[in-house]
C-alpha cells in the first residue's frame, strides 16, 4: 500500500508563533509519525520575499523556523526536510503552471483581492502596490505542492482557497497535456485550532503585529499572554468561551478534560488574571523542554545547513525526474524525442496501450495501421473503397486478440503476406492487449 504524501510549510519572513507551532508545526509534525504518511517539509524562503525586503530577517527566519521543527520532534532522516529555495525544479514548474493559469483564478486570490480593496478603499490605483510576486502566490504555493504530488496539505482556513486553487491549476495541466501528471491534493484542518487568535483578537498574524513568539523566555511569555486583550466583565461574572481569544488559545494547548474544566470556570465567573495565569502555566508546561532543545540548535546554524542540504538532496531525487516527464510533455525536449505516453503519478510508468488508427488517403481509399506503445508501426492494411469494411476488419482484429486462426484469417484478409510477415510476433502481442483493454472497459460499463 503506498504512504499518503503530506506536505507543509512555514514562509520565513519573521519569528516563529503560537499560532505557526498550533496550527502548522505541531500537527504536521504528528502527521510524520504516521505510518501510513510520507511527510515534506519545506521552509518557504521565496515566499517570504514577496512580504519581506530584508534580507537579513530572511535569512534569520529561515534558522528560527527549522531549528524550530527540529526542536518540536522532527526526525530529518524520517521525512523529507528541505530549503524551497534548494530545490530549483519548484521555480520551473511555477513556470509551467504560470502558463495554464486563468489569470481569472488569480484575480479571486484573497490576498489580491484584500490589496485590490484597500487601494480602492484608498482611492489609490487599484494594483497600486501590488507586485508581480503577490499576484502569483497561488502559483508558487501549486508549485510547492504539485512538484512532489501532495495528497494532504494541513493549512490554516484562510489558505484552504490556494489549496483549490492548487487543484484547479493541476488539473488545468492535466487536462491540456491529456495526462495524469499531477495529484490533486485535498487540505486537512484540525478545527480547533486552524486559526489561532492573536493578543487582539484577529488572526494571529505577523502582518497584524498581534503575535506571541514561541520561544520567548517563560517571564516574557507571561508578560505577552497577561497583554491580551479581553472584555470587562468583572470576576465573578460568566464569560463566555466561544467568543473569548484567552479560551481559544487555552483549547489549542489542553486536552479535553482540561478544555472542559476551564469552560466550567468561564460559566463560574473565573477572574480574566486567573484565567490568563493558567493559560501561560499550560503553554509554559509544553513549551519549555523544547525551548532548551531549540536554543541549542540556533546556536549551531551550520549544523541546521547541513541538514536542509541533505534533504534538498534526497528531495531532488523526486524533482529532478518528475520535472523531466512534465518538460518531455510540455514539449521542452530533445528534438529527437517521442511524445511521452500519459501516465500515473500514483504508481510505476504504465506501457503505452499500441494503437488502431483508421484514416482516409489522398486516393480516396479507407486504410488502418496498428502501432506498438511506442510509435512504431506493426501492421500497414491495403486500401478499401468503404470505410464500413476498413471498419469491420479494425473490430474483427480487436476481437480476435491472440486467437491465431482467427488472426491468421483476418490478416490475410486485411494486408499483404510481406506486410504481415513484418512482425508477426509483436502483431498478435499489440491486439492481445487491445482485447484485453476493450474486455476491462466492457465490464466497468455493465457494471
Amino acid at each position: 500500500m503506498s504512504k499518503r504524501r503530506i506536505l507543509t510549510g512555514i514562509t520565513t519572513s519573521g519569528t516563529p508563533h503560537l499560532g505557526n507551532y498550533v496550527g502548522a508545526i505541531r500537527p504536521a509534525i504528528a502527521a510524520s509519525r504516521r505510518d501510513d504518511a510520507e511527510s515534506f517539509y519545506f521552509l518557504a524562503d521565496y515566499h517570504a520575499l514577496v512580504k519581506c525586503g530584508d534580507p537579513a530577517r530572511v535569512q534569520q527566519s529561515t534558522l528560527e523556523i527549522a531549528a524550530s521543527w527540529l526542536a518540536c520532534g522532527l526526525d530529518p532522516d524520517k521525512v523529507l526536510f528541505y530549503r524551497q529555495s534548494d530545490i530549483p525544479e519548484i521555480p520551473e514548474l511555477t513556470w509551467f503552471l504560470t502558463c495554464v493559469t486563468a489569470k481569472g483564478l488569480l484575480n479571486r486570490a484573497h490576498a489580491y483581492k484584500a490589496a485590490v480593496d484597500a487601494n480602492t478603499g484608498a482611492g489609490e490605483d487599484a494594483d497600486a502596490g501590488v507586485t508581480a510576486g503577490l499576484y502569483m502566490y497561488p502559483v508558487l504555493m501549486a508549485a510547492d505542492i504539485l512538484v512532489f504530488n501532495a495528497h494532504e496539505v494541513p493549512v490554516g482556513r484562510d489558505q484552504i482557497q490556494h489549496i483549490e486553487m492548487a487543484r484547479d491549476i493541476g488539473q488545468r495541466f492535466n487536462h491540456l497535456y491529456d495526462g495524469d501528471f499531477f495529484t490533486l491534493p485535498e487540505a486537512r484542518i484540525e478545527e480547533n485550532v486552524a486559526t489561532l487568535p492573536g493578543t487582539d483578537g484577529r488572526k494571529m498574524s505577523k502582518s497584524y503585529d498581534n503575535t506571541i513568539p514561541l520561544w520567548l523566555p517563560a517571564n516574557a511569555l507571561r508578560k505577552a499572554i497577561l497583554g491580551i486583550m479581553t472584555d470587562s466583565r468583572a470576576p465573578g461574572e460568566a464569560k463566555d468561551p466561544d467568543s473569548s481569544n484567552l479560551f481559544a488559545i487555552y483549547q489549542a494547548f489542553a486536552n479535553a478534560d482540561e478544555t472542559a474544566a476551564m469552560r466550567t470556570a468561564f460559566a463560574d465567573g473565573i477572574a480574566w488574571g486567573e484565567a490568563k495565569q493558567a493559560l501561560f502555566e499550560r503553554v509554559d508546561a509544553e513549551l519549555a523542554p523544547l525551548r532548551e532543545r531549540y536554543e541549542a540548535l540556533v546556536a549551531d546554524p551550520a549544523r541546521i545547513e547541513q541538514q536542509l542540504l541533505a534533504g534538498a538532496a534526497r528531495a531532488r531525487e523526486r524533482s529532478r525526474a518528475f520535472i523531466t516527464r512534465l518538460r518531455h510533455a510540455v514539449g521542452v525536449r530533445s528534438l529527437d524525442a517521442r511524445p511521452a505516453a500519459p501516465a500515473s503519478v500514483n504508481g510505476p510508468v504504465a506501457a503505452a496501450l499500441p494503437q488502431l488508427k483508421s484514416y482516409r488517403e489522398a486516393d480516396g481509399r479507407f486504410y488502418f495501421k496498428l502501432a506498438n506503445g511506442s510509435g512504431d508501426v506493426l501492421l500497414q492494411s491495403r486500401g478499401f473503397d468503404s470505410p464500413k469494411e476498413a471498419g469491420r476488419l479494425v473490430a474483427a482484429l480487436v476481437d480476435a486478440g491472440d486467437d491465431a486462426a482467427a488472426l491468421e484469417t483476418l490478416l490475410r484478409e486485411c494486408a499483404p503476406a510481406d506486410e504481415r510477415a513484418l512482425a508477426h510476433g509483436p502483431i498478435v502481442a499489440a491486439l492481445a492487449a487491445l482485447k484485453a483493454e476493450k474486455v476491462a472497459k466492457d465490464r466497468v460499463k455493465s457494471g
